[in-house]
């Protein structure tokens, strides 16, 4: 099996990977949405994020990836107790997928042959603890929608139907890619994504051929390219562990508390998620940048990608969200200022 292209040599979309390094850092800053242009790298750069993440601890033969024998479902048949390492899970979700490979069903086999009630695992369950992608997610049917809703909501998939009783951990990062012009995304699991980012095709003609020269590179000697971009991985995978140990070192000061409020309540943002999400990502940020406190850069930063799609469509501005955030903020704080943040 081919490994995937790696995280570090994908040209250009920053914005795009910084969002899913910011979620590799905090996973309960909920997720991607990545809208854009088709082959501008969207799939390529979850698999490799997560190929680039240390592998996981979990139980040999737990279905749902748990790290400690205690944590695996009292349904599972645990034909090996070992503790192994695995790599990080991302599972596709495609469309027209059914309800039952989503959540999990009855084994039927095992029900005709042997007479026995038992659980099929479904993706969801293969989906704990690693990455949940699905391509054109504003074309998926209405009910696998609320499906996602729901375990998004808890973190916990659970079944009750055909005589079964079943619940399992389903916690993962949410990537979903997609193209506008396809349709709209519904705004219940539009809110559910922490970050959003657009990418597009480059304009720039070397940015181009950068892209095809190290494509053709992959594809031609994948060993070679991946041992001469190992080392920018290695530092890449160093650093967004050091983030992690040290995020809840963070503070949010009370001044970057009020600048995020009062952006919110200056763009409109329905509820609170949207404050929640940027000084969540705000200090994912801080963590990776190695700095001790959230300030208003790191607002400004990530102001666009934590509330452009919360925001409400005003029909008298034909701006982008992007620019009217941008806009909001300069009216809010005033100039930015090197001492300001």
């Amino acid at each position: 099996m081919t490994q995937p292209y790696p995280f570090s040599a994908i040209v250009g979309q920053d914005d795009m990977r910084l969002a899913m390094i910011l979620t590799a850092i905090d996973p309960g800053i909920g997720g991607v949405l990545v809208f854009g242009d088709r082959g501008t790298g969207k799939s390529t750069a979850v698999r490799g994020l997560a190929a680039l993440l240390p592998p996981i601890e979990a139980v040999e033969s737990c279905p749902v990836n748990s790290a400690r024998l205690e944590d695996c479902p009292d349904w599972a048949e645990l034909g090996s107790e070992k503790r192994i390492k695995r790599p990080t899970p991302v599972v596709d979700l495609p469309l027209g997928v059914t309800e039952d490979r989503v959540l999990g069903a009855l084994d039927i086999e095992r029900a005709l042959t042997r007479g026995e009630k038992a659980f099929q695992p479904g993706l969801l369950a293969r989906a704990n603890r690693g990455y949940l992608y699905i391509d054109e997610v504003n074309l998926l049917e209405d009910h696998i929608v609320d499906l996602l809703l729901d375990v998004a909501q808890s973190g916990e998939n659970v079944i009750e139907r055909e005589g079964l009783s079943i619940r399992h951990p389903a916690r993962f990062v949410l990537v979903g890619s997609g193209n506008p012009e396809e349709g709209e995304l519904r705004p219940q699991l539009l809110d559910r994504f922490g970050l959003s980012v657009e990418v597009t095709t480059p304009k720039d003609i070397d940015t181009r051929i950068e892209v095809v020269k190290r494509r053709q590179s992959y594809e031609n000697d994948t060993a070679a390219f991946l041992k001469r971009w190992r080392a920018a991985d290695t530092r890449l995978r160093k650093k967004i562990l050091a983030a992690r140990d040290a995020l809840t070192q963070v503070e949010t000061p009370d001044a970057t508390l009020r600048d995020a409020a009062e952006l919110c309540m200056a763009l409109g943002s329905d509820g609170l998620r949207g404050e929640l999400v940027l000084l969540r990502t705000a200090r994912a940020l801080a963590a990776y940048d190695g700095e001790t406190a959230v300030t208003r850069a790191h607002l400004r930063r990530l102001a666009a990608p934590a509330l452009s799609h919360r925001l409400r469509r005003d029909p008298l501005d034909e701006s982008g969200s992007a620019t009217r955030i941008e806009r909001t903020m300069s009216e809010t704080f005033g100039a930015f200022s090197t001492a300001a943040e």
